[in-house]
Order: C-alpha cells, then structure tokens, then sequence
C-alpha cells in the first residue's frame, strides 16, 4: 500500500503598506514578473483592493492596498479611512511594511504605531539597498530597526534589482495560514494596471507639490485603451478647491504638465508602450468630507 503524502496548500492575504514613493508598486512587478499572478475579476471576498495574486503549485498570495491609517482625526476622510483600515485588516494574515533604506521618518513612525495597534505580525522590508554606498552601512540600519518592534523578519531587498526577494516569499509563505485558495489560477500575468498608474501619477504629483496636498488629492483612473501602437491613459486628478486646481494646475499649467510628462515616462518604462496620458484636475468641493464620494472613491 502506497501512503502519499498529502501536501498542504497555503492561502493568505497580506497587506502592503509604506509611505509613497519606497517602492511597493516595484516590488510587486518583480514578484509577479517571476511567477504567474492575476487579478480576478470576480466578486472580491475581500473589501480590500486587491493588487495581485502569486500562485504557484502549493501557495497563493493575495497582496492588498493597505488603507492608511491616519492620525489627526478631524476631517471624515481621517474617520473613514480609520474605519475602513481596521475592518480591511481584520481579514489580513500578515503586514508587509515596506521602508526606503534606513530612512525612518515621522510617516514610518505612524504607520508602525497603528500596526501595533492592529497587532498583526509584520514584515519590515528594507528597499533599495543597491543605493547604499557601503554595503556594511546595512547592519547598523538592521540592527536600528529591530529595536523599533518584534518584527516577524526583516529582510533588506533591492525590488528593482530582485535582490533578495525569495527570501521575503519564503518567508511570507512560511507565515501564511494552511487553506484552500480561494481564486482561479490561470496561466497569464495580468497586473491591476489602474493602481500602478494612479500610484505612478499620484507619486509624481506629491513629489512636486511638497507635502501641501497629500490626502487631498485623488487620483481616479477613468479608461486605459490599448491600440496597436500606443496605450491610451485617462485620468482625474480630484482635489477639494479652486485654490488647490490653481497650484496643481501651475502657472499656464506648467506643474500639471510636468506632473503628466514624468508620469508619462516612468509609465512608459513600466508598461513598456508608448503611452498618450491625458490628465484632467477636478474639483470636487469636500470630496475629503463627504462620506458618501469617499466610497465612491474607495
């Protein structure tokens, strides 16, 4: 009698936070680039969104946007995005905080603070390693940080590079729960392409504006086209005042052309198409205070 060892599948969904701009829409094409990943198009059992999902034979990953959980609670935009971030986290196995080198700001400070909160088991990625100048500068930088809070692992990465990047999935895997998975697995790489280009966009709005508009701004994806030649991009940028619209827009709109045209590039580079972005700003007076456009807006 043959006895076959029976492996066990493994399910989980893990959320992946960190400020704009450490690299998480990297991380996740390099992963996917590895390995098949999809996004479904069925009804999500999740309220989160769902970025992609990593199959292989015995494993799937679902990766979400994790909402920010924000501190500073008068505005509805605050409140909502507090009550939308505890109940998306409810249903989250495992925390991927992702952190630009050893740059730990007043942003890194909040996000852990509310991940304590949360008490969710946390992977700390440190990204962007091949820009240190001296590859020893990285134990001090570990070591800083292990301090900080009992993280489950803390794993240095280049996400441009792929550096690194089987050690965090076999981590990630060696923390998610045994369980069936829960969506198709098809043979195609197909990413959720409206939230590396409104990432992308937003990105380079707030890289240009400082910090005078970060949670004001929204940046709502309206269509994507493919022709034969050239992908076609159009975009909303929301904002709450004809104030804010006059200094996104720029004097004779240079800001928002020179917001379009980096975004027009880094797209081109990611997509790898030409690209024709058409960004149009809106304003919506307190979409920031209105609960009911802020589920419109997700």
């Amino acid at each position: 009698k043959k006895w076959v060892l029976k492996m066990n599948k493994k399910f989980g969904f893990v959320s992946l936070t960190g400020r704009t701009n450490v690299g998480k829409s990297t991380l996740l094409n390099s992963i996917f680039q590895k390995k098949i990943a999809i996004t479904s198009r069925k009804p999500q059992t999740t309220r989160n969104r769902i970025l992609g999902i990593f199959s292989d034979a015995k494993n799937q990953i679902v990766f979400l946007d994790s909402p920010g959980v924000h501190t500073g609670h008068r505005r509805a935009l605050n409140k909502y995005m507090n009550k939308v971030a505890r109940t998306c986290y409810e249903e989250v196995d495992l925390v991927i905080f992702v952190i630009d080198r050893g740059r730990w700001l007043k942003e890194e400070e909040n996000i852990l603070k509310n991940l304590k909160e949360l008490d969710k088991p946390v992977i700390l990625v440190v990204n962007k390693i091949d820009r240190l100048n001296n590859k020893n500068g990285i134990l001090p930088i570990l070591n800083d940080l292990s301090s900080k809070h009992n993280f489950e692992a803390i794993i240095p990465i280049s996400a441009l590079r792929k550096d690194n990047l089987e050690d965090l999935l076999s981590k990630v895997i060696e923390k998610i729960p045994t369980g069936e998975f829960h969506y198709p697995t098809i043979e195609e790489k197909e990413f959720s392409q409206s939230f590396y280009v409104s990432e992308i966009i937003r990105e380079k709005a707030i890289n240009r504006l400082g910090d005078e508009l970060p949670y004001r701004i929204n940046v709502e994806i309206d269509k994507i086209q493919d022709n034969k030649f050239i992908k076609h991009i159009f975009s909303n940028i929301y904002v709450e005042s004809s104030s804010q619209k006059a200094i996104l827009l720029g004097k004779n709109g240079s800001m928002i052309k020179s917001i379009g045209t980096s975004s027009r590039k880094e797209l081109e580079k990611e997509l790898d198409s030409k690209i024709n972005l058409q960004l149009r700003v809106r304003v919506k007076k307190n979409w920031t205070n209105d609960v009911n456009l802020l589920s419109k807006y997700g």
